[in-house]
C-alpha cells in the first residue's frame, strides 16, 4: 500500500452501487495499489482487503450467502459482516480462531456510488449540493480509464483555457480563446474559483455564440465540481479513483434542470469530451503533477491550477504529485 496519509485517510469513489448489485453484491476493485473486495451485508456495504487469510485467494471470487456472510471460493471459509471467519467447512466442529479475520476498511454509499477509505477518514464525503434537489436530472458518466496520475486529471478538469483547442467548436473556439480574470480562494473547504468566463460557440442550444460563466471547486484532492451560472442550471461532480499512481478511473455525475436530450445522447457527449482529454492528459510530462510552482510556467489564466497545486502541497500530498 502507498504511504500517503492524505489519500489513505480520504474517501474515494470506487464504483456505482448498481455495478455492485449487478455482480451479485460481490465485486473486486483496486484503490491506491490495494486490491479490495466490495460486498453488501444486508443494506450495508463492506470493503476488505481482497484476500482470504487461509491461502490468499481473492474473496471477490467468493459467494454472498443467505445469512449475509461471504464465502471464499477455495476452501469455503466463511466470514461474517465484521470480517471474522465463522465457518471452516473442512473442520465443522472447530471454532475458527479469532485471528482468522479479514482485513477491513471503511465503506459507505453516497450519490449512488460506493466510497472507500483505507485509513481513518479525516473528512466527510465531498459535498454535492444539487444531489438532493429533485428538479435535477442525474446522469452518471464513466468510468473513463486514464494511464495518468489522478491530480493531473483533476487539474485538467479545473482548466478552462484548453477548451478552444482540445474541445474546439464544442466548449470553445480558437477565434475567442481569451480567459478574463477571475477570483480564486482557498480555505478549509478546498479551492473555489468564481466568475470564470469562457466564450462558447453554442452554450445554450441556440447556436448563438456567447459568454458562459462557471464556478469551479476542488473539494478534495481527487474530487472536483463545477456549476454553470445560467438560467438553465448544470453542474458536474468529478470523482477520480486512484488505482495506481499512474492509472486512474474518472467518474462524472452530470446534473441539469432542463434539456430534452436523452440520457444516452448526453452521456455520449461527455464520452466525446473525455476521449478528447485522454490523449492530452496521458501525454503530459512529467507524469506526476509538479507541486513546485517553479517547475512549469504559469499565467493569470492558470490561477485555479496554481491554487490547486499550492493546496495539495500544503496538505502534504505525495501520491500522483512530485
Amino acid at each position: 500500500m502507498i504511504d500517503d496519509p492524505v489519500l489513505l485517510n480520504d474517501w474515494h469513489a470506487v464504483m456505482p452501487l448498481t455495478q455492485l448489485e449487478a455482480e451479485n453484491n460481490v465485486a473486486g476493485a483496486r484503490v491506491l495499489g490495494e486490491d479490495i473486495v466490495i460486498w453488501k451485508a444486508g443494506d450495508s456495504v463492506r470493503a476488505w482487503k481482497d484476500l482470504c487469510v487461509h491461502r490468499g485467494t481473492r474473496l471477490s471470487l467468493g459467494t454472498l450467502l443467505a445469512d449475509d456472510t461471504l464465502q471464499c471460493p477455495y476452501h469455503g471459509w466463511t466470514y461474517d459482516a465484521v470480517g471474522q471467519c465463522v465457518r471452516i467447512p473442512a473442520h465443522p466442529e472447530q471454532q475458527p480462531p479469532t485471528k482468522a479475520r479479514a482485513f477491513t476498511y471503511q465503506a459507505c454509499v453516497a450519490y449512488d456510488m460506493v466510497w472507500v477509505c483505507l485509513g481513518e477518514p479525516a473528512n466527510g464525503i465531498a459535498p454535492f449540493e444539487e444531489w438532493d434537489d429533485d428538479s435535477y436530472r442525474k446522469i452518471l458518466c464513466g468510468a473513463y480509464e486514464f494511464q495518468a496520475a489522478g491530480p493531473r486529471m483533476v487539474e485538467n478538469f479545473l482548466d478552462v483555457a484548453h477548451f478552444p483547442f482540445v474541445h474546439e467548436n464544442i466548449l470553445g473556439t480558437q477565434e475567442r480563446p481569451e480567459i478574463p480574470d477571475y477570483e480564486v480562494i482557498t480555505d478549509e473547504h478546498g479551492v473555489t474559483a468564481s466568475n470564470i468566463r469562457v466564450f462558447q460557440p453554442n452554450p445554450d442550444g441556440s447556436h448563438i455564440p456567447n459568454w458562459v460563466t462557471y464556478t469551479y471547486k476542488a473539494h478534495r484532492p481527487l474530487v472536483a465540481y463545477f456549476r454553470k451560472e445560467a438560467e438553465e442550471k448544470f453542474a458536474i461532480l468529478l470523482m477520480v479513483t486512484p488505482i495506481e499512481e499512474l492509472k486512474s478511473l474518472m467518474w462524472m455525475w452530470m446534473v441539469m434542470t432542463q434539456g430534452d436530450s436523452s440520457d444516452e445522447t448526453l452521456r455520449a457527449f461527455q464520452d466525446e469530451i473525455a476521449m478528447q482529454d485522454l490523449p492530452i492528459v496521458q501525454s503530459q510530462r512529467p507524469e506526476l503533477l509538479p507541486l513546485d510552482l517553479q517547475a512549469e510556467l504559469h499565467l493569470r489564466s492558470d490561477k485555479t491550477a496554481i491554487a490547486y497545486r499550492r493546496w495539495l502541497n500544503e496538505l502534504g500530498l505525495s501520491f500522483g504529485a512530485s
